[in-house]
């Protein structure tokens, strides 16, 4: 777990609008491995707005989605509503869910699990997955690539948040197969796929406002202020109506040993 801890609550109206859910083809990956099936019962940790939550319920399971922020739990009540899907949704912490014992077959994490107390979190997955359930762990990050887009917004929120030390990234996450292994957790495999997302200037703003970086952790004069810069960025240097960022979307999956 990351000592620098942003409040997402702040984001809810950007976060619904302008961050990229899940790609559909997720879901069809997730069910290669029987994740995600008519029927199951799913635990989404740390859900945010529902994006992989609904995904999962779109596809045929029951879901229940756990996330500190009630203002990212009423949007998610709403986008339910817009795709025909009920999910329930608890207030609550990865660590300590306060659900009952082996009460699901699978226990996701969608773009969060940095947040976790890996071994509380681990912990606490093993204790609400049935006999041999399967935890997966999902990621769909922008990708950083020299003189694009993505590395000149990375600067510029590094400018405004020196905290804010999470950019550089490469969309793959190997330490989190070392929490499930450590945790006793087996059969662990990866897989990822990339793809570009099209946003427009504004909407690619709303989306860097929405983030750990921005919204979440600066004042909203800076907030502003960080937006007027950005929107300047993309003016001088990736003019255009449609930007297209690169996305990397990873997953890592495992299942609970006898």
């Amino acid at each position: 777990m990351t000592d620098f801890q942003p409040d997402f609550g702040p984001t809810a109206e950007d976060y619904t609008r302008h961050r990229a859910g899940f790609p559909p083809e997720l879901i069809n990956r997730l069910k290669l491995y029987g994740i995600g099936l008519r029927g199951q019962a799913v635990l989404d940790l740390g859900t945010g707005t529902g994006s992989l939550a609904r995904l999962l319920a779109l596809g045929g399971a029951t879901v229940t989605g756990i996330d500190p922020a009630a203002p990212l739990l009423e949007k998610a009540r709403e986008l339910d509503r817009a795709a025909g899907v009920q999910i329930q949704y608890h207030v609550g912490m990865a660590e300590s869910t306060g659900l009952p014992d082996q009460a699901f077959d699978v226990v996701s994490a969608g773009q969060c699990w940095h947040w976790f107390d890996a071994p509380q979190a681990t912990a606490e997955v093993r204790r609400l997955l049935r006999p041999r359930g399967q935890v997966v762990i999902a990621h769909f990050d922008w990708l950083p690539l020299p003189g694009n887009v993505v590395s000149a917004t990375e600067e510029l929120i590094t400018a405004f948040n020196p905290a804010w030390t999470m950019g550089g990234g490469t969309g793959l996450y190997p330490r989190w197969l070392t929490d499930l292994a450590c945790a006793g957790f087996t059969g662990i495999e990866t897989f990822s796929f990339d793809l570009d997302v099209p946003y427009t200037p504004a909407a690619w703003i709303g989306r860097i406002r929405a983030s750990a970086g921005v919204g979440a952790s600066l004042s909203p004069e800076m907030v502003a202020e960080f937006s007027e810069r950005l929107g300047k960025v993309l003016r001088d240097s990736y003019f255009g109506e449609v930007l297209r960022i690169p996305h990397r979307t990873w997953a890592v999956r495992a299942v609970k040993a006898d």
